[in-house]
């Protein structure tokens, strides 16, 4: 297994915690970003710079993942699309979307997003509390344990 990484909007506590696990299991981990990153020097871990665009880290995840790997991504269209070729999809609040989930999300997402150009305020995402690093290390810990 491979974990991917959209690291673009990738909270800095959850990359941390991926070097760890990476580390300490010996799991490639490649952060996919449009802009530069500092990453430890590792063999486990890698950095792939992508050209600036919509999408564009999604597509290059999208395009390299293979059944079996794990995507971090708070994209769901992202995680819809990984969890369809047999890949697992992690949120970086913990969140772990399933073939039997994530078009439920897909759905709120867009009812959401048709909400804000209706020109509704549906306000924004908490910030990412201690309780969401600790649901995300567990859940992360729990994949690395299965595969």
């Amino acid at each position: 297994m491979n974990i991917w990484v959209d690291a673009d909007a990738c909270p800095g506590a959850i990359k941390q915690i991926l070097f760890r696990a990476a580390q300490r299991t010996g799991t490639a981990l490649t952060l996919v970003a449009n802009h530069a990153m500092q990453v430890p020097a590792s063999p486990h871990i890698r950095f792939l710079h992508v050209e600036r665009g919509f999408d564009v880290a999604d597509n290059a995840i999208a395009a390299r993942v293979e059944e079996g790997d794990l995507v971090i991504t708070g994209d769901i269209p992202l995680a819809a699309e990984v969890v369809a070729k047999g890949c697992r999809a992690l949120g970086p609040r913990g969140e772990l979307y399933t073939e039997q989930n994530v078009r439920a999300r897909l759905n709120m997402r867009d009812f959401m997003a048709t909400l804000r150009d209706s020109g509704v305020d549906t306000g924004g995402a908490a910030p990412l509390s201690q309780a969401d690093r600790q649901l995300f290390a567990s859940r992360l810990d729990t994949l690395l344990a299965r595969a």
